[in-house]
């Protein structure tokens, strides 16, 4: 069975056109990298779940706040790995400031072989970029995904 996940294209408007917040993932594996290594708000869809209140609660364990807005269909996107994500495009009601997220966290053995377990954040940092931009920080599995919501922008909202 094809794991699914379900995320967030969170966006605003600025003064330059859209602008997207991505997520920088925590912990080791990910401290050097910047160019494609940024993703939306995702995470797995539990069985039975409903995909949108999956991903709505993937945002706020990653962020640290509740997302509310019309939450606009964008698509599903099938990732290098094989897995599948539903994705929502939303302008939230409540402005995110991108410096004061809180996210959850993780244990990873680290260093590896130690025995050691050490807690990282699943998010470690985020920042809203204009699309252009963002497609150059954005997992390369996901620019489909900000192709979509500039045509969604431009034709629905």
């Amino acid at each position: 069975m094809v794991k699914q996940s379900a995320g967030l294209a969170i966006f605003r408007r600025g003064g330059d056109g859209i602008e997207v917040l991505l997520c920088h993932p925590g912990g080791p594996f990910w401290s050097r990298k910047d160019a494609g290594a940024w993703t939306i708000p995702k995470g797995l869809v539990d069985a039975g779940e409903d995909p949108l209140l999956a991903a709505r609660r993937e945002a706020h364990e990653e962020l640290g706040t509740d997302v509310s807005g019309d939450f606009h269909w964008l698509g599903e996107y099938r990732q290098p790995g094989g897995k599948l994500v539903l994705v929502w495009a939303v302008e939230p009601q409540q402005p995110i400031d991108a410096s004061a997220i809180v996210s959850n966290t993780f244990e990873l053995e680290w260093p590896p072989r130690s025995g050691r377990k050490q807690s990282f954040p699943e998010i470690d940092q985020a920042e809203w970029f204009a699309l252009e931009q963002a497609r150059t920080k954005i997992l390369k599995g996901q620019v489909p995904m900000l192709v979509d919501l500039e045509a969604l922008a431009a034709d629905e909202l």
